[in-house]
């Protein structure tokens, strides 16, 4: 147990920026987590025969996320903000909900993009993952991971001139 513990929960900031980065949701990450160590543990006999623990834990976190994200019935409707939307903090109430239709607006946008440039972009802006977290995640070389998070940019840039965005 104490050698479980050791080894796999030392794992945890680098598993939790990975599935936080793919669900954008702090109880999602959690109860996703939670899922990854029942199955690790249900797993330790196997454990020691792994090579590189961290890279199993991450490709194991990223499977858990997306098979999460494709089940239905835990999306939120599309009309529904992100639950961190609600965070923001304007002086004026119509400040604030301008600021909360540019986001979504930008999520939006992030959203229409291919699937990998989408979850690189994602894990790097958002989730503030390292390159090599983004590999292990992905499965991605650096240089493609670098690539896809260009387009991506570049995308989202284009998207951005096209949009008309309502005046702060």
């Amino acid at each position: 147990m104490e050698k479980f513990k050791k080894e796999y929960y030392a794992l945890h900031p680098v598993l939790y920026r990975v599935a936080f980065a793919l669900l954008n949701n702090a109880a999602d990450t959690e109860d996703i987590l939670q899922d990854a160590y029942c199955k690790l543990w249900d797993m330790r006999t196997e454990l020691p025969e792994i090579l590189h623990p961290e890279a199993f834990c991450v490709r194991l976190i990223k499977n858990l996320c997306l098979d999460f994200l494709r089940s239905p019935r835990n999306r939120p409707p599309e009309n529904e903000p992100a639950e961190w939307l609600h965070l923001i903090d304007e002086a004026t109430p119509e400040n604030e909900l301008i600021s909360k239709q540019h986001i979504q607006q930008i999520e939006a946008m992030i959203n229409r993009l291919p699937g990998k440039q989408r979850i690189v972009l994602q894990m790097r802006g958002c989730g503030d993952c390292s390159f090599e977290e983004i590999e292990a995640a992905t499965g991605e070389s650096a240089v493609h991971v670098r690539v896809l998070l260009s387009r991506a940019r570049t995308a989202l840039k284009g998207m951005l001139r096209e949009e008309t965005f309502v005046p702060l």
